[in-house]
């Protein structure tokens, strides 16, 4: 099937260098809030990218559950595939692509386990079948059935039948520490405006790249 055809001209809403704040935090924010006004579907969305020790590279996408002035946060089985790449090699990528405001954010940084008290705030502020849900799966193993998945939640649901469901030993949050932020807004003519935030030291220093 030839795509060559799929065009689509962006607008040309741009984005300057003086519309960005110093903070990529704060920029990140003001764009999220954006993203979430507007009824972009699922914002928190973002592609994590990780390596395996072959150096071959995986992606998926994971929810962004929290931000702050430290990182981006996002919770997984810490037996998981992406969770045993990132023991081997912690550096990785997250992307946000919110197409319809033609803009994208790219995050490369560490990825670091956040602490048991973190998980576990999340963890009881989730609903109760997800909760389960974190007990049932052993992420990334290779399974028989969707059945044995379904056989798992039953025996789940009837262990934890009366009071409070413990956070698994085996399931818990990363923060990515970012060490590069870019935002980027589409533009006319394929002359994207592309800002990529570097930290130098204490501080960040914003380069605008060609598209």
């Amino acid at each position: 099937m030839d795509l060559a055809e799929f065009r689509k001209e962006y607008s040309d809403r741009g984005l300057s260098l003086e519309e960005l704040n110093p903070d990529p935090f704060a920029q990140f924010s003001a764009w999220f809030i954006q993203a979430t006004e507007l009824a972009v579907h699922e914002p928190n969305a973002m592609t994590l990218a990780t390596v395996d020790d072959s150096g071959m590279p995986y992606q998926r996408t994971v929810l962004l559950k929290y931000y702050d002035g430290e990182g981006f946060v996002f919770f997984t089985n810490y037996s998981s595939r992406k969770a045993q790449q990132i023991a081997l090699n912690p550096q990785v990528s997250l992307l946000l692509p919110w197409i319809t405001l033609e803009r994208q954010i790219v995050i490369q940084g560490r990825a670091e386990k956040i602490t048991t008290a973190e998980s576990l705030r999340y963890f009881t502020s989730r609903p109760r079948e997800s909760q389960i849900g974190a007990w049932v799966s052993n992420q990334s193993e290779v399974i028989t059935s969707r059945k044995f998945l379904l056989q798992k939640l039953a025996e789940m649901r009837e262990k934890f039948r009366h009071g409070e469901i413990p956070l698994p030993s085996f399931w818990g949050g990363f923060r990515v520490v970012p060490t590069a932020i870019e935002f980027w807004q589409g533009g006319p003519a394929r002359l994207h405006d592309r800002f990529l935030y570097r930290k130098s030291g204490a501080t960040w220093q914003i380069e605008r790249l060609a598209p």
